[in-house]
């Protein structure tokens, strides 16, 4: 059973066994830096379906499926998913694992989705109530685009901290068997808001609650940065990355040597014009469940924080000028 340590802290006596893991992308996913890691990409932005949104959903059904076989199980086996999106009501979740015929909940952590998923499928295979769970989630450059904000026909210009939603999809099959990676603690995030409006600058939105996270764990745990090989903070990009690190060295923790951003490790910022990174919850889960996860299994790294980051804004909230409140998930992840 989980014991809790600290304040906010749960870690794993039982250390569940990340059994398989999956990454799906776009074209221009497959285009950046990590190209060799992945699973499975596609040249076209609809991946062949008749709307954006469906394609985002494809992106599900393969991420899973072919997380369920590199696991060597099959839908049956997984007593539950836990699965989420950027779209209203999850709907690129529903529709593209309505077919597996599996226990489903559905999660909304904007992009701190990734590690809220895999947290909670830790969580309930630690309990015992799961033998294995399944997390997922998704975002499409196109679905969101259309979603919250202008149509792609506008072209309309980008702000320089804008960010580039990512064309991915990350899966992992949480169970108690295997070689690892494996999961040691969970640290739910608590809700930061600074008061900043700027729907473009999100990176700014969300570095403070990264940085509580952070500083929750560190503290519960008594370790230091120096204890990790990577802390991997979700789809920050450059102006989030920059201000993650001035906030906790402002509270003397200073993670630069150990640190890394998947909104900056999906593309190269320069040759491939995404302004300030990447985002999207297809983003920290395409990089956690490609790189992150293989240098794992090969113990290239052997202790990593996974910090996935959450701009909790809608379309109505910017619509009636709210803030954008954050919130970060960290999963401490070891090779053995």
């Amino acid at each position: 059973m989980a014991q809790r340590i600290g304040r906010y802290t749960l870690q794993m006596t039982n250390r569940p066994t990340i059994e398989g893991f999956a990454s799906v992308v776009g074209k221009k996913e497959m285009q950046g830096p990590l190209s060799s890691f992945f699973d499975l990409s596609f040249e076209d932005t609809t991946l062949g379906e008749s709307s954006w949104e469906k394609a985002e959903s494809r992106l599900q059904t393969e991420a899973v499926n072919l997380a369920l076989r590199k696991a060597g199980v099959t839908a049956q086996d997984i007593d539950y998913i836990f699965a989420g999106d950027l779209l209203n009501q999850c709907l690129s979740s529903t529709f593209g694992l309505r077919s597996l015929d599996i226990p489903f909940l559905g999660q909304f952590g904007a992009c701190s989705t990734m590690a809220q998923t895999l947290a909670l499928a830790s969580i309930v295979v630690e309990s015992g109530a799961a033998r294995k769970a399944a997390a997922v989630t998704s975002s499409h450059f196109c679905s969101a685009e259309r979603q919250f904000r202008l149509p792609l026909e506008y072209g309309g210009q980008r702000t320089p901290t804008a960010q580039w939603t990512a064309t991915a999809s990350g899966s992992v099959i949480v169970g108690t068997s295997g070689k690892g990676p494996f999961v040691a603690d969970v640290t739910v995030g608590r809700i930061v808001d600074l008061g900043i409006k700027d729907a473009a600058n999100m990176g700014a939105a969300m570095a403070p609650a990264a940085a509580q996270t952070i500083s929750d764990f560190l503290q519960d745990t008594g370790t230091m940065p120096k204890d990790y090989d990577l802390i991997l903070t979700g789809d920050l990009g450059l102006i989030g990355t920059k201000l993650v690190r001035q906030i906790l060295a402002d509270n003397s923790l200073d993670i630069t040597d150990v640190h890394n951003d998947c909104g900056m490790m999906l593309y190269d910022r320069e040759k491939q014009d995404v302004h300030a990174g990447g985002s999207g919850c297809g983003c920290s889960a395409s990089v956690l469940c490609s790189v992150i996860l293989r240098r794992l299994q090969s113990r290239e790294l052997n202790n990593v924080l996974f910090i996935a980051t959450g701009a909790l804004t809608s379309t109505t909230s910017q619509q009636q000028g709210e803030s954008v409140p954050g919130v970060a998930h960290l999963v401490h992840l070891t090779s053995a």
